[in-house]
């Protein structure tokens, strides 16, 4: 990235974190404080310091135990350091999170960072063995769980075991007596900040760490804050785990912007609904699957809560379908805000509600700081509206996966690994995976299009599509769909509504219909888990 095209970044970035409120009034002892705790721990180990600094009595995190402010929040932050650092821990370790949404979490990841630990943040999906497996790869020698993963914790044989959280039984290792017994002073500055090791979502294989430099630049909150009129002292209602990009970067914006997280253990549509008016949120950060389960509730039970202070409802983690944009928006107002990005490229494009409205597959256009381009198999750039292998570049480059091995580079751009194009108007549209297309009867068939009529169906409200053989073709799809409630569909009509609205070749072979989508956390089909089914039928 040239200079001048950095430094003009920085500048607008510096500008939405205004229009946000970020630099209202801050007094000159303030603006010390800030500068020396991010000098001595980095942006993320400093973040509940900053907030504390601003925003000390405001609550912080509202979750299943009540409410702690910002400066109990950076208080617990400091004695999570010290705590890690009284069991041996320090530069270079890591730590382990297995966790739900709650406070815990973040404070041992703030407190790790602060003490220049690493923490990797596990899926609470995984099994025992999945679990095991990627901790003793990532190198934890330590784990923080929550007590429902207390089996799964009792299989890895860590250098420090672990500690348990919220559920622990009295007498048991407990993050929570760490904690109490810790000093809440101040830790020594770190050699380095310690890392934030995010885990990519692993539909088709094990998951892999992708480990993040601290950012040296405001681009990233800059690039959301661009578009989205998030603004301080407001509260944010969390969807997603934490541990996934798309709930960690919402929760940190909401901390920086001195706003209260409300984070729940599970996921319930009818609860999402009541925190956002309990709490009179202004923003929302859901993935997809979130939003079709709101929907599901119908417009009466959606209109029964006052929502009148939602502005901005953050989705990101998969692809957004188009119905589901629009719907969304008929029933929360015009405040989807549709991201794309990945653990490996970080923020790449962001779709805002007026561009959802005219073209609602879109995923936007390139945010602040990113570069996206459309190249073809040998790398070379395409010509506008051809569809391609996306490539992005970003100001927090990734680093590689932590067993080795990384993404395709270009011209300094990541490959996303996904395939799409630009519109005439410069939005980008995703067509699919590249893995994922086939080729049927000497044609390119990408299954997301397909996923996207079916999803349309009105007696079909979820579905998924893969290549399987064809003796006559070479390969065709086969769909898997959800029927509506109370909804009445074949597959002959299935097939016959892909043939009225798309080409030939592009209807599925067959339709099986199942009770519900196999899905990751953050709301991606998992394709193995279909293909595992394909070939067993």
């Amino acid at each position: 990235m040239r200079p001048s095209t950095r430094v003009a970044n920085e500048a607008r970035s510096l500008l939405a974190l205004r229009r946000a409120g970020f630099f209202e009034r801050p007094s000159p002892v303030q603006t010390a404080a800030t500068l020396r705790a991010l000098r001595q721990y980095g942006p993320f180990g400093a973040a509940s310091r900053i907030a504390a600094i601003k925003f000390a009595d405001l609550p912080a995190i509202s979750d299943e135990r009540g409410e702690i402010t910002f400066a109990e929040l950076d208080d617990l932050t400091n004695r999570a350091a010290n705590g890690l650092l009284a069991m041996g821990l320090g530069p270079g370790r890591r730590i382990g999170i297995l966790c739900r949404n709650h406070r815990a979490p973040l404070i041992a990841a703030f407190g790790a960072s602060r003490a220049g630990i690493s923490a990797v943040w596990l899926n609470t999906a995984f099994s025992p063995r999945q679990a095991k497996e990627v901790a003793e790869r990532e190198g934890v020698d330590l784990l923080i769980h929550d007590e429902e993963f207390a089996d799964a914790a009792a299989t890895m044989e860590l250098t420090l075991g672990s500690l348990r959280c919220l559920d622990a039984e009295p007498g048991d290792r407990s993050f929570e007596s760490l904690l109490a017994a810790a000093d809440p002073t101040l830790p020594p500055r770190p050699e380095r900040p310690g890392k934030i090791v995010l885990l990519t979502s692993g539909t088709t294989g094990t998951p892999k760490g992708a480990p993040r430099p601290e950012p040296r630049s405001l681009t990233i909150p800059g690039a959301i804050l661009d578009r989205m009129p998030m603004r301080v002292r407001e509260a944010t209602v969390i969807g997603p785990p934490i541990y996934h990009g798309t709930g960690l970067v919402i929760s940190l914006l909401s901390i920086a912007l001195g706003s209260k997280l409300v984070l729940r253990r599970r996921f319930d549509a009818e609860r999402f609904l009541d925190d956002l008016e309990t709490h009179r949120a202004t923003t929302a950060c859901v993935v997809p699957v979130m939003l079709q389960r709101v929907l599901r509730l119908g417009p009466e039970e959606i209109g029964r809560r006052d929502l009148d202070r939602l502005r901005c409802v953050f989705c990101a983690g998969s692809q957004l379908p188009g119905d589901v944009a629009t719907a969304a928006m008929d029933a929360l107002g015009d405040v989807i805000y549709n991201l794309y990005g990945s653990t490996e490229v970080s923020v790449a494009t962001l779709a805002t509600p007026a561009e959802l409205r005219d073209c609602p597959t879109t995923v936007g256009r390139p945010a602040l700081g990113s570069r996206v381009e459309i190249r073809d198999d040998r790398g070379l750039p395409v010509a506008p509206g051809e569809v391609g292998r996306v490539f992005v570049g970003t100001v927090t480059p990734f680093e590689g996966y932590t067993g080795g091995g990384g993404k395709e580079v270009v011209d300094g751009l990541l490959s996303s690994g996904d395939v799409g194009h630009f519109d005439s108007l410069g939005r980008l549209h995703i067509d699919g995976r590249d893995d994922e297309m086939i080729v049927s009867g000497g044609e390119n068939v990408f299954p997301r299009e397909v996923e996207e009529l079916l999803i349309s169906h009105p007696a079909l409200a979820d579905a998924a599509a893969l290549g399987v053989p064809d003796e006559e073709f070479g390969q065709r799809l086969r769909a898997f769909v959800v029927r509506a409630p109370g909804a009445e569909v074949s597959e002959e009509e299935v097939r016959q509504f892909v043939k009225e609205n798309l080409a030939a070749y592009k209807v599925p072979r067959e339709v099986v219909f199942v009770e519900e989508l196999p899905r990751n956390p953050t709301g991606k089909v998992l394709k193995r888990e279909l293909e595992r089914v394909s070939r067993e039928a």
